[in-house]
């Protein structure tokens, strides 16, 4: 399956208006991390090892919408941390609905219950629920027992109360090709959820546990053996089909790393959601400071194993967008 179609069209129109003003670099979906708490400390993340000065600060909702007006990308994922441990969340949710925005509220679901009736559905809003296996499965993920449980309880709850709900699953190491098929053919079709996001695990600095992340030969391998014999076809899947072959190996591409950008409460994040190297204070002022060349495979060690959507996804639609062969295929899903 493809992206859904309103989200297509939305995405279509935003790039076909930077091909007119020949913009060369703009982003895709903006990366909106307005804490670095969580109330979690999973294995394999290097997103919250922060000092505890830092993990207690939130960021104003204001200056959350400039960023977002700013760098001017059509849609926005909140994320961390855990977004539901930011008091003013909602609201910064209910502004970019305003103003037209794809909002994606990326949550463990551990508190969706106690602050979901602050958020209203609505056809450009989604929760991401994280679910990185079933059952102890994902509690392994999570370093901690019973989150699965109220994960699925999460999720039930949001689509009794209309939301769209999509999943992100993030595949390790210690996953087997049969472990990806039964996570998402559960949450597919056991679930429901209306779309679903997958992907390699990459190997934060930071993430206590180093032994879990593959390379790019294991990566196509597990989803070449996963998507076989049909099966990626009925999975809800919100990518590209490109990028979906790409993880299978089946098509490679280059990164592009300003297509998927970083604000937080540093700044905007340089070069990208995954690496650190350090922080700039506007939205331009990453595009001009960034020596973009200096990065991707075989060009940053950093990158050799990296095909996290965050980077490839966005070359991926550009190779879409740019075929009309590969544009059929995706109205076609």
């Amino acid at each position: 399956m493809a992206m859904p179609l309103h989200l297509t069209v939305k995405l279509g129109t935003y790039l076909v208006k930077q091909k007119i003003k020949r913009v060369e670099k703009y982003p895709l979906i903006m990366e909106l991390e307005p804490l670095f708490a969580c109330n979690l400390k999973c294995a394999g993340c290097g997103k919250i090892q922060h000092p505890a000065s830092v993990l207690k600060q939130r960021m104003p909702v204001e200056q959350a919408i400039a960023a977002v007006e700013e760098c001017g990308a059509p849609m926005v994922s909140i994320a961390g941390g855990e977004p539901l441990m930011h008091p003013q969340v909602h609201l910064i949710a209910d502004e970019l609905l305003t103003r037209k925005k794809f909002v994606v509220l990326c949550t463990n679901a551990v508190l969706l219950p106690k602050h979901i009736d602050k958020f209203r559905p609505d056809k450009n809003f989604a929760w991401m629920v994280h679910l990185d296996g079933i059952g102890a499965k994902h509690d392994e993920a999570v370093s901690k027992d019973g989150v699965f449980e109220q994960a699925v309880a999460a999720i039930k709850l949001a689509k009794q109360k209309g939301f769209q709900v999509y999943t992100n699953t993030t595949v390790f190491s210690t996953d087997t090709p049969q472990d990806l098929i039964d996570t998402l053919d559960y949450i597919n079709d056991e679930l429901g959820v209306d779309r679903l996001e997958i992907a390699p695990g990459y190997a934060y600095a930071n993430a206590p546990d180093q032994d879990r992340f593959l390379g790019v030969t294991q990566t196509r391998e597990l989803f070449g053996k996963a998507f076989a014999e049909g099966r990626r076809r009925k999975w809800r899947f919100n990518h590209s089909q490109l990028y979906l072959d790409f993880l299978e190996g089946k098509a490679d591409f280059e990164c592009t790393p300003w297509g998927v950008p970083l604000y937080c409460l540093k700044g905007w994040q340089k070069p990208c959601y995954l690496l650190d190297d350090g922080y700039a204070e506007t939205w331009q002022e990453l595009l001009d400071t960034t020596d973009w060349d200096k990065f991707g495979r075989g060009k940053d060690p950093r990158c050799d194993n990296c095909m996290a959507h965050c980077g490839y996804e966005p070359t991926a639609v550009l190779a879409t967008m740019g075929s009309l062969k590969e544009s059929l295929r995706a109205f076609a899903g």
